[in-house]
């Protein structure tokens, strides 16, 4: 069995890993069929999602599914076994669903140090 994780707000692929309102997981079987759904909600103490990585470990998950994330974050789940694709955006089910069928690659978009105008907010 292979578990997915998907950075969640309101049912979109949250757009920034470290700042998402919870994480949809996502358990496939053998036949590649979805068997199961669950929702971790992370502690609003922390802003940086970083130090989760080890309870989504635990949970399972060894794929991530992400709209965007900084590099350090991306290195830490590759690190923990957590392969990442980033530049996914939409709906979590039909993300899950193009991931099954081969449609998602790793954009490798990083999450730049306040470039062109994009706000990460780190530390808000």
């Amino acid at each position: 069995m292979l578990k997915i994780a998907i950075p969640t707000r309101a049912g979109q692929v949250d757009e920034h890993f470290g700042h998402c309102e919870s994480f949809t997981i996502y358990s496939i079987d053998d036949a590649k069929a979805v068997i199961g759904q669950e929702r971790f909600t992370p502690p609003p103490t922390c802003g940086c999602k970083s130090n989760l990585i080890g309870t989504l470990v635990e949970i399972g998950v060894s794929v991530l599914i992400a709209g965007n994330m900084g590099e350090g974050a991306a290195q830490r789940l590759n690190q923990a076994g957590i392969k990442v694709f980033r530049g996914v955006t939409g709906d979590v089910g039909e993300a899950v669903q193009a991931w099954l069928d081969g449609k998602i690659k790793d954009s490798n978009i990083l999450c730049a140090a306040h470039e062109h105008g994009h706000e990460c907010s780190h530390g808000h």
